[in-house]
């Protein structure tokens, strides 16, 4: 994510760092189902996401405003949306209805513009039906990851020719991040969640005054 944001500030969007980034984003949400599956109050913990989506996102503009005319929502708000998703999709007991609730969240992602859209959503909710359901099916969950990843690649691989090897690298940078996440033994992790909380806000208030002080000197 430092990585990812780091090139977005001060070299551009598409560079070597980028590609690192976007590792980040599918082992958040993966790390999001794992929190939400192990959480002894998920009110909480989805609270607790929304606090920090509201708390970031001033800091997330004012990095934008770097770089980008247009806004969106950060990924905290993505990553809240999940869990809104799951958790009805744990709460709904009709099939039809729990699809229908899923596509309802992800078209909502869209619309209110956060940060990777229904992509995000779908990621999440991926993670979550297989590691429910079919916690022993992790080349299944692979192939689904790496399905939708496609389907978010592809329209701007063809739409933008001159672009292409760009996003695919970012498809395929994407993809790595099944490495780590299927390496993940089942084990909880050193508890230090407020710091990575706290990092997202900083990390993004550090790169925008240094990308200020830069273009001012």
């Amino acid at each position: 994510m430092l990585c990812d944001h780091t090139g977005d500030a001060l070299i551009g969007h598409f560079s070597f760092l980028n590609l690192i980034g976007r590792i980040a984003f599918p082992i958040f949400a993966f790390q999001i189902v794992q929190g939400y599956m192990h959480t002894h109050n998920i009110k909480k913990y989805a609270l607790r996401l929304f606090i920090f989506a509201f708390i970031s996102q001033i800091p997330f503009m004012l990095f934008l405003s770097t770089f980008y005319d247009s806004y969106y929502l950060n990924v905290f708000f993505t990553l809240f949306l999940g869990v809104i998703c799951i958790y009805g999709f744990d709460k709904i007991k009709n099939i039809y209805l729990e699809i229908l609730f899923a596509i309802l969240i992800c078209v909502v992602a869209n619309f209110i513009h956060v940060d990777y859209g229904a992509y995000g959503i779908a990621v999440i909710f991926v993670f979550y039906i297989f590691n429910k359901f079919w916690p022993n099916k992790k080349s299944l969950m692979c192939l689904a990851f790496i399905f939708i990843t496609v389907l978010k690649y592809l329209p701007n691989i063809i739409s933008y020719p001159s672009l292409y090897i760009y996003y695919v690298g970012y498809m395929l940078f994407t993809c790595i991040s099944l490495i780590p996440i299927c390496m993940y033994n089942g084990k909880q992790g050193s508890k230090v969640k407020y710091l990575f909380y706290a990092f997202y806000p900083v990390h993004l208030l550090l790169l925008y005054f240094f990308n200020f002080a830069v273009n001012d000197f």
